[in-house]
């Protein structure tokens, strides 16, 4: 694990940002250029290949060092939005690695996550609570060390089996769609056979979708002049009759 060696600080490089960050330590003491040269010592020290997450790690926190550097040294800096943008996603990179940091704590002193579901997974109990994670605003997957693909497919297998046993069949409905126009024709036709219906008995389908379109068709005749409404009392049912004049629907 590469640890900081300098004359104001020793220690791991993310703690060295968070004290900089709490004003516990002054990044202007600091020589980026002897942080970058010490890494690289580091990378060269080693005897196999850097893997991609260390170096990817050492990029975040550096060029957050950097940023927070170059605003102390130059207060009348102003970036665009462009930089704005990449200095967000920066930010909530490093969430991400404070929160999954495989050593260490998280950003509240507690676990990490990768702690807490790596004490699960040595109990056999490879699974973890929505509540640990339930105010962590970035969506990401970390499995622990030693998860094979077999296990996660067995897992998802298991899960697919539970959800198929509590999911009702589906069944296809199938609804005939009538337009206003069909809806018309069809009540002409009924005034042709009772000149009066009240309101109730036409739009009594148990459909309602069906009953929207009854009444756009009725307002449709009433518009046509085809029939006419009345209501006794307020209230009470609305009665539809037949108007004296001639159905152009009727045929």
């Amino acid at each position: 694990m590469f640890e900081v060696k300098l004359e104001k600080f020793a220690g791991p490089m993310e703690k060295l940002l968070e004290l900089i960050e709490e004003r516990q330590l002054e990044i202007t003491q600091l020589s980026l250029s002897q942080v970058t040269d010490a890494f690289l010592s580091y990378i060269k020290s080693l005897d196999k290949q850097i893997e991609s997450g260390v170096l990817a790690d050492f990029l975040v926190v550096a060029s957050k060092l950097v940023l927070i550097k170059s605003k102390t040294l130059l207060p009348s800096l102003e970036l665009t939005k462009d930089e704005e943008t990449e200095i967000h996603d920066l930010e909530t990179r490093l969430k991400i690695y404070r929160e999954f940091s495989w050593k260490g704590q998280s950003a509240d002193g507690g676990k990490t996550a990768s702690q807490h579901i790596l004490s699960l997974w040595n109990k056999k109990s490879p699974a973890f609570s929505r509540q640990f994670l339930a105010n962590f605003e970035a969506k990401i997957f970390y499995p622990p060390v030693g998860l094979a693909i077999s296990d996660l497919t067995r897992s998802v297998m298991n899960l697919i089996s539970v959800l198929q046993s509590i999911t009702p069949d589906t069944k296809e409905i199938k609804k005939a769609i009538i337009s206003i126009e069909e809806k018309m024709q069809e009540l002409v036709k009924r005034f042709s056979e009772s000149a009066s219906h009240s309101l109730r008995s036409l739009a009594k389908t148990g459909n309602k979708s069906e009953v929207i379109v009854v009444f756009l068709a009725i307002l449709h005749l009433l518009k046509d002049k085809m029939i006419q409404v009345k209501q006794g009392e307020r209230f009470s049912d609305i009665l539809v009759e037949k108007a004296d004049a001639k159905n152009n629907y009727a045929n």
